[in-house]
């Protein structure tokens, strides 16, 4: 089936007269089963029209901008922190999560050999004959490892980003390797085994940086669940019409992401984008809204978002953190007891990952957080 192209902008911003078929687009894009690469590998000059956003939300204003009043994102050297430099690391821990919820962290004790690996993995995934892709193809949540581009787009009316993902979740910390594709099956295997790990000390440390016993995260079981998304964001043909992620929030508690060198990754602080920049060997850590549900706002969950570009492709790998599957749909979380006061009551009603997660497949990913709509009065 033929994909429709658009001319433009323009053509996005024509009225309801139109008789652009956006149902009959995506459904011809979702049946190739080759998501946006095999858009490109088509040898598409112009993007679908789905895949056009409103001008005002591709806006990319130059770094130096940002850089001019000082807005850096901040790099936690973790060199001695089972030691001496503990308490160093945790007081920048602290500044980080309560001004920005991100933070690059270097010297964490990964080797560099398996994050390169694992990037490596994703895109020879993506990379390879559309063939071998097909049968992982879905949109079905419920299947262990799916291949996809975007969500269910017949669902969530928004535009489409230019991305394709791999994901593998990790239900309690537990997924049969033999299901995983036979090209990153090794990759795969060793980085979840180095996340897992991670996991556990950046609980102890934030629970530090809260002044609250070091297993606390551990103890109330908040991240026992972890879905790894290997994404792909190929060359676009017009980059300065569509995002690579629109502007959101993760809905976890906690995300650990490896990226390329290619760039684009931005956070959003004091009414700025602001770009994350690529550090070899590094990782960037930031907080889900989850997190900043249950530190009662002490810890931000913030806007983030990706660009695309019009040379080379980017990569990245995101392991988000989830409650175990006996506390997802009957646990509900609300704010930490012990950092709540006369002063300091709580400023958002508990609900579960399942009701919260039911209540964000509703909205576009771009639209206002999704925190608001747990917040008391």
């Amino acid at each position: 089936m033929e994909i429709v192209l658009p001319n433009a902008v323009s053509s996005y911003l024509e009225d309801e007269s139109s008789d652009y078929d956006r149902v009959k687009e995506v459904k011809a894009f979702n049946e190739t089963k080759a998501g946006v690469k095999g858009l490109v590998d088509s040898g598409v000059t112009k993007i679908p029209r789905f895949f056009v956003h409103p001008p005002e939300n591709v806006q990319n204003p130059s770094s130096e901008t940002s850089n001019d009043i000082g807005l850096q994102i901040p790099v936690v050297d973790f060199e001695g922190f089972e030691s001496c430099r503990r308490q160093e690391v945790v007081n920048e821990i602290r500044k980080a999560l309560e001004t920005w919820g991100f933070f690059q962290m270097v010297n964490h004790g990964i080797p560099v050999s398996v994050l390169d690996e694992m990037l490596a993995g994703v895109k020879r995934f993506h990379e390879q004959p559309k063939d071998m892709k097909m049968r992982f193809y879905t949109h079905d949540y419920q299947q262990p490892v799916r291949f996809f581009s975007n969500g269910d787009l017949l669902v969530n009316r928004g535009p489409a980003c230019w991305r394709d993902t791999v994901a593998f979740d990790f239900k309690d910390s537990k997924l049969d390797p033999e299901l995983f594709p036979e090209i990153l099956r090794n990759e795969v295997s060793n980085y979840i085994t180095q996340m897992i790990k991670m996991k556990k000390t950046i609980c102890e440390l934030i629970s530090d940086a809260l002044r609250i016993p070091s297993d606390y995260l551990s103890s109330i079981e908040c991240m026992e669940t972890e879905i790894l998304l290997g994404h792909y964001y190929p060359t676009c043909p017009q980059p300065d019409l569509t995002m690579g992620t629109t502007m959101h929030t993760d809905p976890c508690f906690l995300t650990l992401l490896l990226q390329d060198n290619t760039g684009g990754l931005q956070v959003r602080n004091q009414n700025q984008w602001v770009d994350v920049p690529t550090l070899q060997g590094s990782l960037v850590v930031n907080l889900g809204d989850f997190m900043q549900l249950i530190t009662n706002d002490r810890f931000k969950s913030v806007e983030h978002r990706v660009l695309v570009g019009r040379v080379g492709p980017r990569t990245s790998v995101a392991c988000l953190f989830y409650p175990s599957t006996a506390n997802y749909n009957s646990k509900p979380y609300g704010a930490i007891k012990e950092l709540l006061s006369d002063n300091n009551q709580p400023r958002y009603r508990e609900t579960s990952m399942a009701e919260y997660m039911a209540y964000a497949r509703t909205r576009a990913l771009d639209e206002s957080s999704n925190l608001s709509h747990f917040k008391l009065a």
